[in-house]
């Protein structure tokens, strides 16, 4: 695996405005203006400036990335020889799971508290949020010296109330739910006079979350596409906004999981939705209501979105921990799920997979791996009848053994109602090593006169 760092030209060692001084990553032709003029840009394109009507401009990431120097890390840009092999291009990462708290979020977080600061409003703030949000709010306050007030629910992980408080917020826990912390956060505003941090909808932060593109671009200005995962929208919005302007030629492609699709849905739609209810394993972009002004800009600037499934996502984190030794938390694998599902397309192109966080659960990291070992077809279960009579499983635990299969559990089942009373019923999970090799057992124990359903 090749990492590349902040280097040259184009280096953020020497300040962020060294990117904009810098000869543009293309050329839009001769006597273009790039800061005036209007030019025929691609789908989703737009222009710099306020006076355009636009929310976001590249100055604004600009002012973002001076903001976060010396608050967060220039994270890593890693090619993957195993991945491209895979996607059939070359595919990088770009690796906010080894970001300051493990997730990108403080970007956005430290972005607003320095807008403000600088705008003379120094006093309190506030978050409510049960993972990421809460600890890259509460570290990027403690840089700054304000205090901070987290809510989360009752039922937010002790780990992640203990980082949060161990980066100096106080932790207030309220409800069952995001929605009973967010009421009590909107009362703490108001009766001590806070700023609220909203995770995403807020332009501020999407131009902390931003200045990944910027990294992205500084490095890599040949890419040809981005992926980014996408919850409640504000770091798709901002990614896309900010190359989009930078560089029009590169595709900004979002990912989400399947059974939280609220942008995905209102992309393709063509006006913003929201979804009854979540179920993904990637809780970081569970998010039921996308932000208004997230999915607008979403809307003006990104190429596509796309979903995966959570055995997708389970399979890509099982990989990254396998060939890459990454701990990448169910939302920031999404994207890299997306292209080895063959959701984008990656041949013979420059492909960067944004690994958004690595805050995994250690407890869930269990179910993960066991949900991409099946995915991957490295787990296989069957069942078969044999004879209720010594010797018969014995018989058949050597047939698997010989296949080289590893038998991880059996159970026997007396109570099948289609049995006779002289079979039994038996359950057996093997770990193989892949389609090819559980599709050998399967047809060696056929071949021995086993009828063998796998489940």
């Amino acid at each position: 695996m090749m990492s590349m760092k902040y280097s040259g030209f184009h280096s953020f060692r020497k300040g962020a405005g060294d990117f904009f001084r810098a000869p543009l990553p293309v050329d839009l032709g001769p006597g273009v203006d790039y800061y005036k003029s209007r030019v025929n840009l691609p789908r989703g394109a737009r222009f710099f400036g306020r006076r355009n009507g636009l929310e976001l401009s590249l100055r604004d990431f600009e002012r973002a990335a001076r903001r976060l120097e010396g608050i967060i890390h220039k994270t890593e840009l890693d090619y993957s020889s195993t991945f491209s092999a895979m996607a059939g291009g070359e595919v990088w990462m770009k690796c906010e799971n080894r970001q300051k708290t493990g997730s990108f979020k403080i970007r956005g977080a430290a972005n607003k508290i320095g807008a403000l600061i600088e705008r003379g409003e120094s006093g309190p703030v506030v978050a409510s949020s049960a993972g990421n949000h809460a600890q890259g709010v509460a570290f990027a306050a403690h840089s700054h010296g304000i205090p901070a007030t987290i809510v989360m629910p009752k039922a937010a992980p002790i780990a992640k109330v203990q980082a949060t408080e161990g980066y100096g917020a106080r932790v207030v826990l309220c409800g069952d739910c995001y929605d009973d912390a967010y009421e009590k956060a909107m009362e703490i505003c108001r009766e001590e006079g806070a700023t609220f941090l909203h995770p995403f909808d807020d332009y501020e932060v999407m131009a902390g979350q931003g200045t990944v593109g910027l990294e992205i671009l500084s490095v890599l200005p040949t890419v040809d596409t981005v992926v980014v995962p996408v919850g409640g929208g504000g770091l798709l919005a901002g990614m896309s906004a900010c190359i989009k302007q930078a560089n029009p030629r590169v595709r900004v492609v979002g990912v989400q999981a399947e059974g939280a699709n609220a942008v995905f849905r209102s992309f393709h739609e063509g006006k913003r939705v929201e979804s009854e209810r979540v179920s993904t394993i990637a809780d970081g972009i569970a998010v039921k209501c996308p932000g208004e002004k997230t999915v607008a800009e979403i809307m003006k600037y990104a190429d596509d979105l796309v979903t995966v499934s959570d055995n997708d996502i389970s399979a890509a984190i099982l990989l990254l921990m396998e060939r890459t030794k990454q701990i990448v938390e169910p939302s920031g694998a999404s994207s890299l799920a997306a292209v080895l599902a063959g959701k984008i397309e990656t041949a013979d192109r420059k492909t960067v997979c944004l690994l958004s966080g690595g805050n995994i659960d250690v407890s869930f990291i269990h179910r993960v791996i066991e949900l991409g070992l099946v995915s991957r077809h490295r787990r296989i279960k069957f069942a078969t009848r044999l004879p209720d009579s010594p010797g018969s499983l014995m018989r058949l635990l050597h047939i698997i053994a010989d296949t080289g299969a590893n038998i991880m559990t059996i159970n026997h089942d007396r109570l099948c109602p289609s049995l006779s009373p002289s079979e039994i019923l038996v359950h057996i999970a093997c770990e193989v090593g892949g389609q090819e090799h559980g599709d050998a057992l399967l047809a060696r124990l056929a071949a021995e006169g086993y009828d063998a359903a796998t489940e």
